[in-house]
């Protein structure tokens, strides 16, 4: 898949460099050609002779050679049709944020004209540092495609975002990266996920039981076809399954849920609302524990929450795709349609809340979609993962 592709990759020094002959090796088996620079500090971490061995070229590390030959940066840099940098340590990205040039890598960089992706690692502490954060920032600003990183288990021994990605997820966005007849390429999405919570006092809330794995798949097969996704879950959802390039917002209640839908609505071409959002909250939030007072029973006034795919159905521009889901006990596709229409959605997705389809929680659903022009698609039970390939197809028909 990545016949021919000319990748240059950039090492630094970083415990994850370990990881970089197999991620030469695959992209190798890739069809790809891969010659390797390295940092000083990078060879105490992996040797040069291994990734040259498995590179089938020659490791760059200084800018001449024991024997006086020269190696000329502009010529890498314009040699390669994407430069990665992998792993990136917080020193390499802090000099290409700010255009420091004392090393073989960082002047390629500041000679290169094709595409610069970097899969940062450090330990948490230096990821989450804000310099770090505002030199990812700045890079991004610059057009640097960023992979990773990932939370897991730090050399540390801390455990935290920080983790440089797989291999096998870096050849991924790389092959993404090139393919350019992905169906959502260039395409913005927005995914909300799992439940929403309103509190009833400082220490209790209503809720439901999702586990936002459905909004979760969707958001996968959306970036699997090219869109740039963001998605925005509830509190409890278990977000290890979530692919590490997805921008990922957090969330508590049905206010804050809508409050991140608007702030990048305008600019999304598609929006998935996959979230079961509380559809009421209490009127007036006790600001202390409500303590019980034997058998005496307990009053809540409920007040709506704002309708998420309804103010987004009303702000909806031409173009724009709005997905809604409708989870039903009864009078399934009569409820839906009704939200189809009220809500101005392109399409719906019924869920039927049975015994044969528990829908919270499980790996499995059963689907019915209803479109805008009043066709009526029913699906087998399937994984979930199956179910969102369904409905991203479904919405790839309707990109303009």
């Amino acid at each position: 898949m990545l016949q021919g592709k000319k990748i240059l990759l950039g090492v630094t020094g970083s415990i994850a460099a370990y990881k970089t002959p197999e991620l030469v090796r695959q992209l190798v088996k890739q069809g790809a050609q891969v010659k390797v620079v390295l940092t000083n500090s990078a060879s105490d971490f992996v040797s040069p002779l291994v990734l040259s061995t498995v590179s089938k070229n020659n490791v760059y590390q200084s800018f001449a050679n024991e024997d006086a030959s020269w190696n000329n940066h502009v010529e890498l840099g314009l040699w390669c049709d994407l430069f990665v940098i992998a792993p990136a340590s917080a020193n390499t990205i802090a000099k290409m944020a700010n255009g420091s040039c004392d090393n073989l890598l960082t002047a390629i960089y500041l000679s290169c004209r094709a595409q610069v992706m970097i899969a940062p690692a450090m330990d948490v502490d230096m990821f989450q540092h804000s310099t770090t954060q505002q030199n990812l920032k700045t890079l991004s600003e610059k057009g640097i495609l960023q992979i990773g990183p990932e939370k897991g288990e730090l050399a540390s021994g801390l455990n935290g975002e920080g983790r440089m990605s797989e291999p096998e997820k870096i050849v991924e966005e790389i092959i993404r990266f090139f393919n350019p007849s992905l169906p959502l390429k260039n395409k913005k999405a927005i995914v909300t996920a799992g439940p929403t919570t309103e509190a009833i006092d400082p220490v209790r809330f209503i809720g439901n039981h999702s586990s936002g794995k459905m909004g979760i798949a969707i958001a996968n097969m959306l970036h699997k076809q090219g869109a740039e996704v963001t998605l925005i879950v509830g509190p409890g959802v278990a977000t290890s399954e979530i692919h590490n390039v997805i921008k990922t917002i957090s969330i508590t209640s049905a206010e804050d849920m809508l409050n991140e839908c608007q702030k990048i609505f305008s600019a999304t071409d598609m929006v998935v609302l996959a979230a079961a959002v509380a559809d009421y909250k209490p009127a007036e939030p006790a600001q202390q524990k409500i303590k019980k007072k034997g058998d005496e029973p307990v009053s809540l006034t409920l007040t709506p929450t704002t309708d998420i795919a309804a103010t987004l159905g009303k702000q909806k521009k031409k173009g724009q795709i709005i997905v809604g889901f409708a989870l039903e006990t009864t009078n399934g596709e009569a409820n839906a349609v009704k939200k189809l229409k009220s809500k101005n959605l392109d399409f719906i997705v019924l869920n039927m809340l049975d015994d044969d389809n528990k829908v919270f929680g499980s790996e499995f659903n059963r689907i019915t979609i209803f479109d805008s022009n009043e066709k009526v698609f029913p699906y087998d039970k399937k994984t979930k993962e199956e179910v969102a390939a369904d409905i991203v197809n479904k919405i790839i028909t309707l990109v303009q």
